[in-house]
């Protein structure tokens, strides 16, 4: 006979079965069983065992908890699929709740870390950042070279401005996967924000070596190429990738900002003129315009750009000093 009760398991490692029906078959179980002579005369004298229905009672408990092993491994099974389903219906308190209660219940389960795993990325849902952390870290002390884990912990280790943990994470990563996109391309910015610009070279250069057309390494080499005072090279990659993307406001932005840099005033204003025709709500193009007006002396028409600005949310703590110059 096959049964499904529930089970939950106490703080002294024994599981409690909710389903009455277990135990009155034992009692049923307990009446037909039958002692051998010889087990009876070889137990008995041993085991302060008085009556042959007291022993009875002892193998009814021993068939009881054998029957209770497939039971437990079903209920964790169970609860692994049910936290699931919360997950898919975006109930994660819930699935957070249920990946813990599966992870009580068979500590040593293989599967753990892959319920670790689902545990952080639940927790990282709900803003949970630093439990979520421990969750991947969890699930990398069973596997240490999972390679999705160690992006996401990398990813909220950069969230969390853990710069170096973050490093390591992604350099492990690319040991493993030397060709992974997201880790080098996480990398380079991490070697860029130290000034390392040969080694944020090396791994823009790989993806671009994959993706030729990859926008955030094409930008990467372009920024190296200003700094390293390539300028010519630089505006050249530029112009390229705005003729890849002429609806993309953060290319158009970047290449008005470099024009600017470059004494191409009136190329950035055009630049900025076709950011806003895109999304007329960009209230940095509006600073960035009143700045040029400002730098030719343009007073009426800064004065204009910053007033727009401050009407889209710019505050005009930001804007003060520079209103003082519009006079």
């Amino acid at each position: 006979m096959l049964y499904s009760p529930e089970a939950s398991a106490g703080k002294n490692g024994f599981f409690y079965f909710h389903d009455n029906r277990l135990f009155n078959d034992c009692s049923n179980l307990q009446k037909n069983i039958v002692i051998p002579p010889e087990l009876e005369e070889e137990i008995l004298p041993s085991s302060q065992i008085q009556t042959k229905e007291e022993m009875k009672y002892i193998v009814c408990i021993l068939c009881v908890w054998v029957l209770s092993l497939p039971l437990q491994a079903q209920s964790y099974n169970d609860v692994v699929e049910q936290a699931m389903d919360c997950v898919k219906k975006d109930s994660l308190v819930q699935a957070e709740r249920l990946f813990r209660q599966a992870l009580k219940m068979e500590p040593d389960n293989a599967r753990n870390a892959l319920l670790f795993s689902n545990l952080g990325t639940v927790q990282k849902r709900m803003g949970k950042t630093d439990e979520a952390i421990e969750s991947y870290t969890l699930a990398l002390n069973i596997i240490p070279y999972s390679t999705t884990m160690l992006l996401n912990r990398a990813a909220l280790y950069l969230e969390k401005d853990l710069i170096q943990k973050a490093y390591l994470d992604y350099c492990n990563v690319i040991d493993l996967l030397p060709k992974n996109l997201e880790a080098r391309l996480f990398r380079a910015y991490i070697y860029m924000q130290r000034r390392e610009y040969k080694e944020a070279r090396v791994d823009y250069n790989v993806v671009l070596e994959q993706d030729v057309k990859n926008k955030t390494a094409r930008i990467g080499i372009i920024m190296l190429d200003e700094k390293e005072g390539r300028h010519q090279s630089a505006m050249d990659a530029m112009n390229l990738l705005v003729s890849d993307y002429p609806r993309d406001v953060s290319v158009l932005r970047m290449r008005a900002n470099m024009e600017w840099e470059h004494g191409q005033a009136e190329a950035a204003l055009f630049d900025l003129d076709e950011v806003l025709k895109l999304d007329s709500r960009d209230a940095s193009c509006y600073v960035m315009k009143g700045d040029i007006y400002l730098q030719q002396k343009r007073k009426a028409e800064a004065r204009e750009a910053y007033e727009k600005a401050l009407e889209l949310g710019v505050s005009r703590a930001e804007l003060a000093e520079k209103l003082k110059q519009c006079k």
